[in-house]
């Protein structure tokens, strides 16, 4: 028989039982390579064994014991003991093990057997004691056999090579721990793993493109499954980092180059729009909108096509930036398109054009699922059409009724809330239209070049100076009298609040303020005030209903939940109160506070939380009080959860994210950049045998419309 290969089947494995293949099939594990992909969630020092005279209550422990009695107990309840220890021990220590709810164990031990144990000792009426310890046999009659499944029942399997002494699994080794199976203990998945592993075939080659062939693949996998020392997990996982890391890298590099090459429309010949509306502005452009403007107008200005990330803080005036840039289009004679995650927000920008230019000539429509506005302003009588010259929407625009033509510029609102497909879906609406796409998320800067590598970057790294101070607080929702009266206060003054809880209604499973039930609550504290409910189950003419009302000061406190995350505009709003903050993540709080501080008022941020010192929970929430900087709470919440957690792959186009300690790993992610321009500055065609896979690899991008 060959050696398992990764696409052969678990029947293949040999000695496993059709229960448990039946188990493995149920979980979706069909062959070696699936089988192989879990990986251990941890490991556990099991390989250095001590005597047992030496053993101290409440040490967990690996042991090499003989057994000199086995036989079933009974106490409060019936179980099988073995009273074991060592052979010519002139200290005369024994150990009892004892197994409950496992009548099994009497048919796999005997008086006579030596055994591995590992398990946690416990003195109990004078006895050292481990209950329900793991264990192999070492010396069983045939030593070609080995018990891998003492857990479910006892199944025997044999070994690759028959040896002196059986090779231990469970215990007298770094023992990996795996999250067991429906059905499955972890223990028996160990079995069969290790199994597996000993009938792999030898020189098992890397699947795709070797980024590290000194560490031979076959070997890594070996390694990361049962690793003979501590360390080599460890490097076993770097290097299928660096494999994962490379891959995207790789795919950034050739996308980039693919775009830097890719023609485009000339977009930016006339700013006479951007001139008229920063004469009519109220303030000034900081400078680092006017900078990020003009790196945009350079990109406009050229026959390539533009790809830009306008990255920036809550409150730093990317509309305004994009705005700019839809005028330069405008201004030379293309349609610029904006679309937006939500419908209150495609609203809000729509509003916010019409106010800014009602000076200018420009015809602004709104498109969303819900109807099509096209009231703005007549077109300039050197247009030959009746379109709209500055299109805003939702998802609409991804459909042929609502699709722009001839687009000649994409903007991308909070473009994290779009999947790929829908990206290239609306950038498809025009011929290689210039594509600026915009996030209020701030990334970590050891992700910017992962995330956006094949895009130029654009960053607005101050607020503008007419913004309010926003006081951010960690209160026990035991101080309510006080942030009432504070709240009372306020809208004495003519101020609003907002009111976040993280449901839209009671829940069994979760005992987390609601939306619903607040907004009860807040009329019977406040009977006089108008309070509004804003969520996502209302319908879009509510929400919008509501939202207005908001915006036009007709309600003064607005009980909402994470709707009003992105992009709500309401400069008179100087208070937010969130209900159980610890169980927000950190970035989506950063952003929830964006939603005041955007007037001149001074602003306050209230959390309301029960963690305690210590707790995770409330650490991030300490953050958040330290600084209003979002990159800086951003590096916070990437040290705080680690990057798998901190960014939404499918989003990106990064896919499933195996390893994620690669994300946070700039020197690994600068070999791998390294690695993939070097490969494509030798052959930018991957012409040469070697790189078939690389071209796999750039064919399976282009199927899926992975482009830029």
């Amino acid at each position: 028989m060959t050696g398992l290969q990764p696409d052969s089947p678990v029947t293949r494995i040999p000695g496993l039982s059709t229960r448990d293949q039946q188990f493995l099939q149920a979980a979706g594990i069909e062959n070696v390579r699936q089988l192989l992909r879990r990986l251990p969630r941890r490991y556990e020092d099991r390989s250095c064994t001590v005597p047992i005279h030496l053993i101290q209550d409440g040490d967990t422990v690996c042991a090499r014991v003989h057994v000199f009695s086995a036989g079933w107990r009974f106490s409060y309840k019936r179980y099988f003991e073995v009273s074991a220890g060592t052979v010519d021990d002139p200290h005369g220590a024994r150990i009892y093990l004892r197994w409950f709810n496992m009548p099994y164990v009497s048919k796999l031990l005997a008086t006579g057997m030596n055994l591995s144990i590992y398990g946690k000792a416990r003195t109990y009426g004078g006895k050292m004691t481990i209950a329900n310890p793991d264990f192999e046999v070492m010396d069983d009659e045939d030593a070609g056999h080995r018990l891998v499944e003492a857990a479910m029942g006892g199944t025997l399997m044999p070994l690759a090579e028959k040896s002196p002494e059986a090779t231990p699994i469970h215990t007298g080794r770094i023992v990996p721990i795996y999250k067991g199976l429906p059905g499955m203990a972890a223990r028996t998945y160990r079995s069969i793993v290790w199994n597996a592993l000993q009938h792999l075939a030898p020189d098992l080659p890397a699947p795709g493109y070797d980024v590290a062939p000194a560490y031979p693949y076959w070997q890594a996998v070996r390694d990361i499954h049962f690793p003979a020392a501590e360390d080599l997990h460890r490097k076993a996982r770097l290097r299928f980092a660096l494999a994962e890391c490379f891959e995207q890298q790789f795919r950034v590099a050739w996308r980039r180059r693919r775009v830097q090459g890719r023609p485009g429309q000339v977009t930016a010949t006339c700013s006479a729009y951007v001139e008229e509306l920063l004469e009519t502005l109220p303030f000034s452009l900081t400078r680092a909108q006017l900078r990020c403007v003009e790196e945009i107008r350079q990109d406009m200005a050229s026959p390539r096509q533009m790809n830009r990330l306008l990255q920036g803080d809550v409150g730093s005036g990317k509309t305004l930036v994009a705005l700019c840039a839809m005028l330069l289009a405008v201004g030379s004679g293309k349609i610029a398109a904006m679309i937006a995650p939500t419908q209150i927000l495609a609203e809000q920008h729509y509003r916010n054009f019409c106010r800014l230019l009602k000076h200018t000539d420009v015809k602004i429509s709104l498109r969303t699922a819900d109807h099509v506005d096209d009231s703005g302003l007549v077109l300039d009588a050197g247009v030959q059409d009746d379109s709209p010259r500055i299109i805003v929407g939702t998802h609409a625009l991804l459909y042929k009724k609502h699709r722009p033509h001839n687009l000649g510029l994409a903007v991308i609102d909070e473009q994290h809330k779009f999947g790929v497909e829908q990206r290239e879906q609306f950038i498809a609406s025009g011929v290689n239209p210039d594509v600026l796409v915009m996030t209020a998320t701030p990334i970590p800067r050891t992700l910017t070049l992962t995330l956006y590598g094949d895009l130029e970057v654009s960053i607005i790294d101050e607020l503008p100076a007419n913004r309010g101070e926003i006081i951010t607080a960690l209160r026990n929702p035991s101080n309510m009298k006080r942030i009432i009266a504070f709240m009372g206060k306020e809208m004495d003054a003519g101020r609003q609040i907002y009111i976040v809880s993280p449901l839209v209604e009671e829940s069994e499973t979760r005992k987390q303020a609601s939306a619903t039930a607040e907004i009860n609550r807040w009329r019977e504290m406040f009977p006089e005030r108008r309070v509004g409910l804003l969520h996502g189950r209302l319908k879009a003419d509510e929400k919008d209903t509501v939202m207005q009302e908001f915006q036009k000061g007709k309600l003064d406190i607005l009980v909402a939940t994470t709707v009003v995350e992105v992009g709500v505009d309401v400069p008179n709003a100087n208070i937010m109160i969130i209900n159980d903050a610890d169980s927000f993540g950190l970035s989506q709080l950063h952003q929830l506070r964006g939603r005041i501080g955007r007037g001149e008022h001074k602003s306050y941020c209230i959390l309301l939380s029960s963690a305690k010192p210590g707790e995770p929970g409330r650490d991030k929430l300490e953050v958040l009080c330290r600084t209003l900087n979002g990159f800086e709470i951003a590096e916070e919440d990437f040290k705080l959860r680690g990057p798998g957690d901190v960014l939404g792959t499918a989003q990106s186009g990064l896919g499933a994210v195996e390893f994620t300690e690669w994300l946070g790993d700039m020197r690994l992610i600068h070999r791998a950049n390294r690695e993939a321009h070097s490969i494509l500055d030798a052959d930018p065609e991957l012409k040469k045998p070697q790189h078939a896979p690389l071209r796999l690899l750039v064919k399976f991008d282009a199927e899926e419309g992975i482009t830029c």
